[in-house]
């Protein structure tokens, strides 16, 4: 369940979600906690059900499309599970690493988003909004997807969205230099609209 605007209503449908840190902290320019979220979706697809379809990890947000396997306990859950796991792990590592510059930083505004949700007890790292909507057209779906691999364009950090590591632009590309393993969406004619893989 979202505070926000919109909810996770359907737990086996498909969705279009962002996660992003509070404040937008550019937390995930660190390899190492970029490292942490792909380890954490591998391991919620090996045994938690998550399907995942599209994902870029940015400065400060993830985008992702997913939905669970109906033997989960659903989407809702993965994505509580998934964040309450990062959110320790980002933290102790930041706590444990005294290269970490911004370490003195981190803590005061972790603590200062914290104090004010009754949901965490110290700290907050994820804010509460998933902004999930409903992916139910393939033209709407495969919009996303292009949008999600051309968000690391946009942020001028590559050129083309399969040079970007920590993207499933480069599965879409065929690729088998990836950092995480997604089900390729491919409507193709069936809808009128086929995405120029080239430009991947």
């Amino acid at each position: 369940m979202d505070n926000g605007g919109y909810r996770i209503a359907d737990q086996y449908a498909t969705y279009f979600l962002t996660f992003s840190v509070v404040g937008w902290m550019d937390l995930f320019t660190r390899r190492e906690c970029k490292d942490i979220l792909i380890d954490s979706f591998k391991y919620c697809q090996e045994h938690k059900g998550l399907m995942l379809y599209a994902f870029a990890v940015m400065e400060s947000h993830i985008h992702l499309i997913a939905s669970a396997d109906y033997k989960s306990s659903g989407l809702s859950d993965i994505v509580r599970d998934f964040k309450k796991f990062t959110s320790k792990a980002i933290i102790h590592w930041i706590q444990d690493n005294p290269a970490e510059s911004r370490r003195d930083w981190l803590d005061v505004v972790f603590k200062y988003f914290g104090k004010y949700n009754p949901r965490n007890t110290t700290y907050q790292l994820w804010q509460q909004d998933n902004c999930p909507k409903v992916c139910l057209m393939p033209e709407f779906t495969m919009q996303k997807v292009n949008y999600i691999h051309y968000n690391p364009v946009v942020a001028g950090i590559v050129d083309i969205p399969s040079h970007y590591r920590y993207s499933s632009a480069r599965n879409y590309a065929g690729m088998d230099d990836v950092v995480l393993d997604v089900i390729v969406l491919d409507y193709g004619p069936m809808v009128g609209y086929v995405p120029d893989w080239k430009l991947y």
